[in-house]
């Protein structure tokens, strides 16, 4: 599946041929998970493997049996003079060559799902002539050869070729059972003809190792059944692996055009909005002061002061927006110095006690002595503590308090805790206040909305700091905001040096 770049010398512009690899995608996806729920293990759906493995090995070992069957009719014609199984030998070849043709012929044949059990059917019927050429040998008797030498000799060879196929046909189900049951059944007969011990004791012991054998190919099968089958879902799982990161890698390259398109925006239109903005305010507060003449109509006033407040609105919003983007975009460069939080909070309680003194909201504040300075941008630090404190202002009622402390952590860190006792939040709307523009349905009511934007600036601006920042609220009891300075950023007071009388320096004797 190809994939082409955006030819757009804009970003923004989104590549449009990216939809259709995402459906592809999908239906890959579907198809793997039900592959890995329906076929986990199942026998059948890996028949045309274990043919193809099949057939395979009977290519790899096809010059076993021959060699098997002339080193047997020469050590038996070279052991036992009175015996020829020349006859036996040429029988067997050209049977074992047939079993070749047909092998080879679905070697070169396409096995599909639907010819796998034909195919499977041949190769089990064309075994069946080898048995009987083995049921040939089982059959054969030397009374000149000595009794006990030559049944020896027959069930070594017996053993041998039972093992031998076994091994060799593991992988299609029944050929064991098809290729020598000629030869209990030949066996069977011998032994209720003759009445023997020996032909008895050959039939029993031949027939019990056929039913070990036929036990043991067929855990051989189910166990390569569980390999294919656990092959299978690897392979599976790698595809869906594959086919989770091409999406993931898709959605962040569309996250990163966005981004990118939300960053030339900013870039380009700050310039252009700010500067007729500061026109709007400008302007819309000569008119308000009537610094060139009184207003004669009291609605143009009312008028002029809703157009300076939503400037004011709309510039704080832009500068939020910047500063947020500033910040995510790893722009934001601190200029750290040595600064006292303590200072900077008493500060900031300055710039927001009007407002608080025309709501009636008492400001308690509450600082451990004698706190070092710590090593921070004061800016941001400014800008962290006045946000929390707006906030708390803003949504604190007609009469409220807000209680400020700044301490010590735990871990020798400097804290600053904003608390107020305003509506407070509900616990499943915390994540939405911390997120850009996100806003509880207190604040959506309110009727001093905001942009949306303080609380995840404060978050940011702590973060490079390595700080923390904890939001503890409940409804109707109030909210709590906790800004953490880790206690690295703390400098440690060194104390002064105490004087001393100098030492004389020791002249120099030569000798």
């Amino acid at each position: 599946m190809s994939q082409k770049a955006s030819l757009s010398p804009d970003k923004i512009i989104v590549d449009r041929s990216r939809v259709s690899r995402n459906k592809d995608v999908a239906r890959a996806v579907k198809t793997t998970r039900e592959r890995l729920q329906t076929n986990s293990g199942a026998a059948g759906s890996f028949d045309k493997e274990l043919l193809a493995l099949h057939l395979s090995s009977i290519q790899i070992s096809a010059a076993a049996l021959p060699l098997f069957v002339i080193v047997i009719s020469l050590f038996a014609n070279s052991l036992f003079t009175n015996i020829n199984l020349f006859d036996w030998m040429l029988a067997s070849l050209g049977v074992h060559s047939i079993h070749l043709l047909v092998t080879a012929r679905a070697r070169r044949s396409k096995i599909t799902t639907e010819n796998v059990t034909r195919w499977r059917r041949a190769l089990i019927a064309a075994q069946i002539p080898v048995g009987f050429c083995w049921a040939w040998f089982a059959v054969l008797g030397c009374q000149t050869c000595g009794v006990d030498s030559f049944f020896y000799f027959k069930s070594a060879v017996l053993i041998l070729a039972l093992s031998a196929t076994s091994m060799a046909q593991s992988m299609l189900r029944g050929a064991t059972l098809s290729t020598f049951l000629p030869v209990v059944a030949a066996l069977a007969y011998m032994s209720f003809s003759s009445r023997a011990p020996t032909d008895v004791a050959l039939t029993a012991v031949f027939t019990t190792s056929l039913i070990f054998f036929v036990f043991i190919t067929s855990q051989l099968y189910s166990s390569n059944i569980r390999v294919m089958s656990f092959q299978s879902e690897k392979d599976d799982l790698i595809a869906e692996l594959e086919v989770a990161k091409s999406m993931s890698d898709e959605a962040r390259r569309r996250a990163e055009e966005a981004n990118l398109a939300k960053s030339r925006f900013l870039a380009s239109m700050s310039h252009e909005l700010r500067t007729p903005l500061n026109a709007i305010l400008g302007f819309s507060e000569v008119m308000a002061t009537e610094v060139l003449g009184p207003l004669n109509n009291p609605t143009y006033k009312e008028y002029v002061g809703d157009i300076h407040t939503s400037g004011q609105h709309l510039l704080n919003l832009i500068n939020e927006i910047l500063d947020l983007s500033r910040i995510e975009a790893g722009r934001y460069q601190l200029n750290e110095e040595a600064v006292q939080l303590v200072d900077i909070t008493e500060d900031c309680i300055g710039m927001v006690q009007l407002r608080a003194k025309s709501k009636s909201i008492r400001i308690v504040e509450q600082y451990e002595p004698s706190m070092p300075s710590i090593w921070a941008d004061e800016k941001a630090v400014r800008q962290i503590v006045l946000n929390i404190l707006s906030n708390a202002v803003k949504f604190t009622p007609q009469g409220g308090e807000i209680v400020v402390k700044a301490g010590w952590t735990a871990s020798g860190g400097q804290y600053v805790s904003i608390k107020d006792n305003g509506p407070g939040i509900a616990e499943e709307e915390i994540p939405v206040v911390l997120s850009a523009f996100g806003q509880g349905s207190i604040a959506i009511k309110s009727a001093e909305q905001g942009t949306g934007l303080g609380l995840p600036i404060v978050q940011a601006l702590l973060h490079k700091h390595d700080g923390q920042f904890y939001l503890k609220s409940k409804l109707r009891e109030g909210t709590e905001c906790i800004a953490i300075l880790p206690a690295k950023r703390v400098l440690q007071t060194v104390p002064a040096v105490e004087e001393t009388s100098a030492v004389d320096r020791k002249k120099k004797s030569f000798a």
